[in-house]
């Protein structure tokens, strides 16, 4: 993969790593006159609710692709339950529970599937709408869904 700190970092992700604090350590006194003194330039912003917010835009467009990669197949699932009734009692065919059982469970995993994939692939960059099917968009956001996963339990173990 990608070194990671090469990357420019999303709008709402965080531009500061939290550290939790023990219990036991006391609070450092606050000295007035460097309270005063204004932010020097090279550290990085606090993190504030709303600068860790998803943009409107990218929050727009994972609804739209989750909504067509999972409303798709639920539909699906649904319908076949309508399909197999009516087959079975206007048409009278026979069919085994466990087959009907069977393809509504595939088409409710392929929804949430689609749910996964909606999110990631849609492009978390503001000003990039991103491509059609999303691969190249699915496979950057899972790798930094990953890296962030693996950064969590390293700093979990230490």
């Amino acid at each position: 993969m990608s070194d990671e700190p090469s990357r420019n970092p999303l709008p709402f992700e965080p531009s500061q790593k939290r550290k939790k604090k023990s219990k036991s350590q006391a609070k450092p006194v606050a000295n007035k006159a460097k309270a005063k003194s204004p932010a020097k330039p090279d550290q990085p912003k606090a993190s504030t609710p709303e600068s860790m917010t998803i943009p409107d835009q990218v929050s727009k467009r994972m609804l739209r692709r989750m909504a067509l990669l999972c409303g798709i197949p639920t539909a699906l699932g649904i319908l076949s339950f309508v399909v197999s009734y009516l087959a079975v009692v206007n048409l009278e065919i026979e069919l085994p529970n466990v087959a009907v059982v069977l393809v509504s469970m595939g088409f409710f995993g392929l929804g949430v599937l689609g749910l996964s994939y909606g999110v990631l692939s849609a492009s978390w960059e503001e000003d990039s709408p991103g491509t059609l099917l999303g691969w190249q968009e699915f496979t950057t956001n899972l790798g930094r869904l990953t890296s962030a996963w693996r950064e969590a339990r390293e700093a979990k173990k230490s």
